[in-house]
């Protein structure tokens, strides 16, 4: 059974991820539910390793992009390469680890903390 920083760590991950999704205007019904299958399989993996509460929203976000990837095609793309022409998506950074940022790999630059894209 999940605990209450398990649950706390989850729903801050899922409205974090929304908040990225609704600001690239891709939050959708069946995106939504896409989420929703990530964070119930984080809650499982959380459920094993509670310790893993400070990474869950770095992991919940590659879980969103890898699904969306399958079913729609990239995202977030990076904007400022897609308008030179060279439209490629964002990476999470660290993959496993505490505040995830979207990266730029190209320019090796920081774009946003996952939550923040705009």
């Amino acid at each position: 059974m999940a605990t209450p920083e398990i649950e706390a760590a989850l729903h801050s991950a899922r409205a974090l991820i929304l908040a990225d999704l609704t600001a690239r205007d891709v939050a959708d019904a069946a995106v939504v539910s896409l989420v929703e299958d990530a964070v119930t399989h984080r809650r499982w993996w959380l459920e094993q390793w509670p310790d893993g509460t400070g990474f869950v929203l770095g992991l919940v976000a590659q879980d969103v992009q890898d699904a969306l990837l399958e079913a729609y095609g990239r995202w977030p793309l990076c904007e400022e390469c897609a308008a030179e022409g060279d439209p490629h998506a964002l990476g999470v950074e660290p993959e496993l680890g505490p505040d995830p940022h979207w990266v730029c790999g190209k320019e090796g630059r920081v774009v946003a903390p996952v939550g923040k894209l705009s």
